[in-house]
């Protein structure tokens, strides 16, 4: 089985492409208005904006989370970056690295959670 798509609440299609061409740094791959649906393309895996969707809490993994707050200036950060846990093994990420989030505020007002892996300091 395999994830195809997630689908989070979008009230402005514009507003909201202009954000996640901002944090994905790449551009949508379809916009069908009528009836208000924008297509991201997520490593394989579609980010549909849809203005009769349901809010979601989407995480997205980013090379550095700190280094993607600084870069995403005037979005509300709802969480700072901080580390969630170091991972022993290949269970839920990869063995050795610790597990970094952060959640911002998109311009729907729904909550985006970043994450990124970096090397166990020991």
């Amino acid at each position: 089985m395999q994830l195809v798509q997630i689908a989070q609440h979008a009230d402005d299609l514009e507003r909201a492409s202009a954000f996640y061409r901002r944090l994905l740094e790449s551009d949508p791959i379809g916009l069908f208005d009528p009836p208000g649906l924008l297509f991201f393309n997520l490593d394989g895996v579609r980010l549909l904006l849809d203005r009769n969707a349901p809010s979601s809490l989407v995480y997205v993994r980013v090379d550095n989370v700190h280094e993607t707050i600084e870069r995403l200036t005037g979005v509300e950060v709802v969480a700072r970056p901080h580390m969630i846990f170091a991972h022993a093994d290949d269970t839920l990420g990869p063995a050795g690295q610790e597990e970094w989030q952060a959640f911002i505020r998109d311009s729907e007002g729904n909550t985006v959670g970043l994450i990124s892996f970096h090397p166990r300091e020991e």
